[in-house]
């Protein structure tokens, strides 16, 4: 390894830390990737931690309401075909367990089982095991290992909440809108006629936060009738009641198991501010934390604490527990003490930019400048988020911090269509309106010189549709950039929704166009069709399990540059899924794809 590349070696080598729940007696059930990929932690109120699991992939996980126990959520490979079982932890755990130490109670490895809610006598979890595509809500008795299906509509099931009686289920499922969801309840708590709490045919995207105290309300996060988010109440008869909103910002939130608090989140560029609210939107207290990305919000069953993963660009991933009455917030684990004391100042803070485009938008934008380095002084890199309905937030990147270090600098773009702005904004892409999603990225480029970075040695870096986005630039773009990165990426629209995963195709489509419909316009929007434009060097990057974007995207776009004769290489990870969850793979791509930009934008 290279000095160049050392620095984000080092830090693809933290550890990270991630809160998934905790218990009546305030212990916290966290991730941590010690053993190379995401296992089970506890850490006791004492700040002793526990591992529990060392499993041949990534795992997540939750407490079982009133029992020493977790229900253990875990794939293979990569592959999202979640299987789920139970841990006892009624023992004390010596050693971090295996499979064999776990109970199965889903074990179903060619389906895809997802863990959406547990109390405390019942695990509710979406399958496809019907027919592949849909996804069936079941409800499982975790006593007798009855099972009930719930909700059958088909569909891609994102969310479920259960009612505090244990009647009714909200389930929450992608609509055929652009970025919309929409609200069913199964159950006597339901509307009569189909289920749906919300319009299938408005363009809205509704989070539920849960149900309020007396089962006859959800609370959600929603952008209904409206272009930022807010919290709002939805009654089961349909009425709608703003609790929480602001005109320059979205709102998210999270309620207390019980229906009697809420947790709000101001979200600005990229980052959130937190206060606690009552039920009925009057507020308590704010938070006593900086704007910082916070995931994971999880609270106590008796509603006095939450608990949160916090990141920002200079910390790796903390958690913290949150007083509901007070918003003072205490430290059970401080991601930065694991970063290298000669690191740990060198860290970027970005600023934040508008970038002109020539139609009149504004495209925000987050500038990383580099450290100083002679032979690299004014080149740039472009990263592009995943989605496209996603969002660049101001959380700590290894690879983002890695390449500031080695003398990039790095912006990061969110090009229309992403989220975090509004309905407008993240609307401003889709179907025919792809293309003006690309054309931010020339906008980008004509922005360089007026911030001193030279146009001739910028390269761009993107994983999933921000992969897309490279590959979209490169080909379509082909004057303006030197390179390109591109993580498990979209080479071709047409192949990429003839080949992906049946139970996301019909959702990806909604946001790029229909095969049926549109197949003109997603050959236009294909990168693979102005291959003969393509003059960039490229590095790949996929995995051979990703059931999102086919491995088959990357083997075309390298078989097509080879035989044009222009520098491609691709690195495929056997282990791995959509991106590289484990720290050993990151350690051999990352560094590589730097090096690999260095060769290419040095002077």
């Amino acid at each position: 390894m290279n000095d160049a590349t050392s620095p984000v070696t080092a830090l693809l080598d933290l550890r990270q830390w991630v809160a998934f729940d905790i218990d009546e007696d305030g212990r916290v059930l966290a991730g941590n990737d010690e053993l190379g990929s995401l296992q089970l932690v506890e850490i006791e109120p004492d700040g002793r931690r526990t591992p529990l699991t060392d499993l041949p992939s990534r795992a997540t996980g939750r407490y079982l309401p009133g029992r020493r126990q977790v229900v253990v959520q875990h794939d293979n490979g990569g592959d999202e075909k979640w299987q789920i079982s139970l841990l006892d932890l009624s023992r004390p755990i010596e050693s971090p367990v295996g499979l064999d130490g776990l109970t199965p109670v889903v074990q179903d490895a060619e389906h895809m089982n997802v863990v959406h809610d547990i109390t405390a006598r019942s695990l509710i979890y979406s399958t496809n095991r019907r027919n592949e595509v849909d996804m069936d809500v079941v409800v499982r008795n975790l006593d007798t290992g009855a099972e009930t299906v719930v909700f059958d509509q088909g569909g891609y099931v994102v969310q479920t909440h259960v009612s505090h009686d244990e009647t009714s289920v909200a389930v929450t499922t992608l609509s055929l809108q652009p970025n919309s969801t929409v609200v069913s309840v199964a159950g006597p708590r339901g509307p009569q006629s189909a289920g749906d709490l919300t319009d299938r045919d408005e363009l809205a995207n509704h989070e539920v936060l849960g149900w309020a105290a007396g089962d006859d309300a959800l609370l959600l996060a929603s952008d209904h009738e409206r272009d930022q988010t807010a919290v709002l109440r939805l009654g089961l008869d349909g009425t709608w009641t703003t609790l929480a909103e602001a005109a320059d910002r979205g709102l998210r939130g999270s309620l207390s198991r019980d229906g009697a608090a809420l947790l709000v989140a101001h979200h600005v560029d990229g980052a959130d501010t937190l206060a606690i609210h009552e039920a009925d939107g009057r507020h308590r207290v704010d938070v006593a934390l900086p704007p910082a990305v916070y995931a994971g919000l999880t609270w106590s069953a008796d509603g006095a604490r939450i608990v949160a993963t916090v990141t920002t660009p200079t910390d790796p991933g903390s958690i913290v527990s949150i007083d509901a009455t007070t918003g003072q917030a205490v430290t059970v684990v401080d991601g930065r003490e694991q970063i290298p004391a000669d690191l740990r100042d060198r860290l970027v803070e970005p600023t934040v930019h508008r970038i002109p485009t020539p139609d009149g938008e504004q495209v925000p934008c987050f500038r990383y400048a580099a450290a100083p380095a002679d032979s690299l002084a004014g080149a740039s890199v472009v990263l592009i988020h995943g989605g496209p309905e996603g969002e660049a937030e101001r959380l700590f990147s290894p690879v983002l911090q890695g390449l500031a270090l080695a003398g990039f600098d790095v912006l990061v773009p969110n090009v229309r269509g992403s989220a975090g702005y509004g309905k407008r904004w993240y609307s401003l892409d889709d179907v025919d309106k792809r293309l003006d999603s690309v054309a931010d990225l020339a906008a980008l480029h004509a922005w360089l010189p007026s911030v001193g970075l030279d146009p001739a040695r910028s390269a761009l870096w993107g994983g999933s549709y921000g992969g897309y986005m490279v590959l979209a630039g490169v080909s379509m773009q082909p004057d303006r950039w030197a390179a390109g990165v591109d993580i498990v990426g979209i080479s071709s629209l047409v192949t990429f929704l003839e080949n992906t995963s049946g139970y996301r195709r019909a959702y990806r489509e909604r946001e790029y166009g229909f095969l049926d419909r549109h197949r003109d316009l997603l050959e236009k929007a294909s990168p693979i069709t102005y291959l003969d434009q393509m003059v960039a060097p490229l590095f790949v990057i996929h995995g051979a399990n990703d059931p999102r974007v086919p491995l088959s995207e990357a083997e075309q776009i390298k078989a097509a540059l080879d035989a044009k004769g222009v520098p491609c290489e691709l690195r495929v990870y056997d282990d791995e899924g959509h991106g590289l969850a484990k720290r050993a793979n990151r350690l051999d791509a990352y560094p590589a794809a730097i090096d690999f930009l260095r060769a290419r934008l040095a002077r």
